[in-house]
């Protein structure tokens, strides 16, 4: 920590302090902290069409971030009822991570990390990022789930309101039950009527201490810079003749919204900051496979634009273990200033010819995933947690492993 020298000296029988040292009085001087600096601003986009109402609202009756008043057509028995059980696992989750996981990752965290995050493989979970990086101005989360359309909330009746909340409990619950959630239930919030992406992300923001103050959609241009989407583009999306997005992945639920909302941008402050401090979370719905970053490479250009980075990965089905995700693998080890992970990031047989080193918390014998086990990859990870030091890890962080024990690893660059 900064710190400045306050020369004091003491001159007796003097109405004011001298502005000099006295001659012949002993100098002493007071070391005290220099005020930590505010997070500069991030700044904010001029162009794209604006859905800050509707991001206040999805906040308000899906995130339940506030008892703010509702809209005449907004059910307040229905939200209320699912603000009972949002709420309570909410405290459940700041419980035992934000409160109860704080001074582990203080510990765990330098305090050089840069504060942009890049979390591959992180569907509907901003709020593991928050938990672990506190202080990052800018959250980038890409995974096969697309944002979704957040105009419906301003027209939803109530018997559509409470069957579409019933269903977001299941869908993105696990998110705040242990910090992640299965393909089968993120595949499935696509079709809710309302955005059940953008939804998780405001409950991440609600149970960290934050609030959205911005929201828009975009694009990437070929270069891999931001296209903020004007309302005639978005109408032109919707106007083709196949107007559903595309789905990421051939087994996955088609969205039941247009491609013009696969990608969202909200812009958020923690309700500690400066009024006029504000953050951003991007979330880019990509398939993160080889042959669409070969097809599609202007994710790749505008995560490699961010220069280093801090990274997270859990939860990410093994992925990164496996030949057909070496893009991004090697996007990741070229990048990372420093990583936290559980057992599906990035496995010591790329990690170590890559001049990186590994450290890990709790315990891991085997992968949790049975088409996994006993992998070369998985037999490597157990051979480093034997033959690491034993460092505890109080909580779950991703999946656990083969014999339920939850376990965490770190990875950077050898210092």
């Amino acid at each position: 920590m900064k710190r400045v020298a306050i020369l004091l000296a003491i001159a007796a029988c003097a109405d004011e302090p001298p502005s000099h040292p006295v001659q012949g009085m002993p100098r002493t001087e007071l070391w005290v902290p220099e005020p930590e600096p505010e997070p500069e601003p991030v700044p904010q986009p001029t162009a794209g069409m604006d859905f800050t109402r509707e991001a206040k609202l999805l906040f308000r009756v899906a995130a339940c971030g506030n008892d703010d008043p509702l809209p005449p057509h907004i059910d307040a028995t229905v939200v209320a009822d699912h603000c009972t059980l949002i709420r309570a696992q909410m405290k459940a989750y700041r419980d035992r991570y934000v409160v109860g996981g704080r001074a582990f990752f203080d510990a765990l965290v330098p305090d050089d990390v840069p504060p942009t995050v890049v979390y591959p493989f992180g569907g509907g979970d901003v709020i593991s990022a928050l938990v672990a990086f506190p202080d990052a101005t800018e959250i980038t989360t890409i995974s096969l789930e697309l944002a979704g359309d957040p105009r419906r909330i301003t027209t939803i009746d109530a018997a559509q309101l409470e069957e579409s909340l019933a269903a977001m409990r299941v869908e993105i619950g696990g998110t705040l039950e242990v910090g992640s959630n299965t393909s089968e239930n993120l595949s499935a919030s696509q079709n809710n009527d309302l955005p059940a992406q953008v939804s998780s992300f405001l409950m991440g923001l609600a149970a960290t201490g934050h609030e959205p103050v911005g929201m828009r959609y975009f694009r990437l241009e070929d270069d891999g810079s931001i296209h903020y989407l004007e309302p005639d583009e978005i109408a032109a999306v919707e106007q083709r003749a196949r107007a559903r997005a595309k789905k990421r992945k051939s087994d996955w639920t088609s969205p039941n919204f247009s491609e013009a909302f696969a990608h969202v941008e909200i812009r958020f402050r923690k309700l500690d900051d400066a009024p006029g401090v504000v953050r951003v979370h991007r979330h880019l719905g990509w398939n993160l496979a080889d042959s669409i970053l070969t097809a599609e490479p202007q994710l790749l250009r505008h995560l490699e634009a961010k220069g280093k980075v801090a990274m997270m990965t859990k939860g990410a089905s093994y992925l990164l273990w496996l030949n057909g995700f070496r893009t991004i693998r090697d996007y990741m080890l070229a990048h990372l200033a420093w990583m936290v992970s559980d057992s599906t990031g990035i496995p010591p047989a790329f990690a170590a010819p890559a001049g990186m080193v590994q450290e890990t918390y709790g315990t891991y014998r085997d992968a949790f995933l049975e088409h996994s086990q006993d992998s070369r990859h998985s037999r490597d990870f157990a051979r480093l947690w034997r033959e690491s030091p034993k460092r505890p890890l109080p909580f779950r962080f991703g999946y656990l492993d083969a014999g339920k024990s939850p376990h965490l690893v770190v990875t950077r660059p050898q210092r």
